[in-house]
């Protein structure tokens, strides 16, 4: 998402998902952690441009690695396949 997502591209997207799920935030890609949606909140942000904003309700944990990998926070850990490399049959 992009720095200007509207609501109707978040509907759009979240639309997509379980509609059972519930809702966090991921925050601080350096130290990842998971955070309760709390109020939300219309106006205008410092650009004049119409906005809502989505409080934070509070820290629930960190956040589960593969999210972070999902989100690119963090490298998969998971191996890549190493070719194996053929060696040479030594004449004797």
């Amino acid at each position: 998402m992009g720095q200007h997502t509207t609501v109707a591209e978040l509907i759009e997207r979240l639309g997509a998902c379980n509609p059972d799920a519930v809702v966090r935030l991921a925050v601080c890609p350096d130290f990842p952690f998971a955070h309760y949606l709390g109020d939300l909140a219309e106006g205008q942000d410092e650009d004049g441009l119409d906005a809502v904003f989505l409080a934070d309700g509070g820290q629930q944990s960190y956040l589960p690695c593969p999210l972070a990998i999902a989100l690119d926070w963090m490298p998969d850990p998971t191996p890549l396949p190493v070719a194996r490399r053929r060696g040479r049959r030594s004449s004797q």
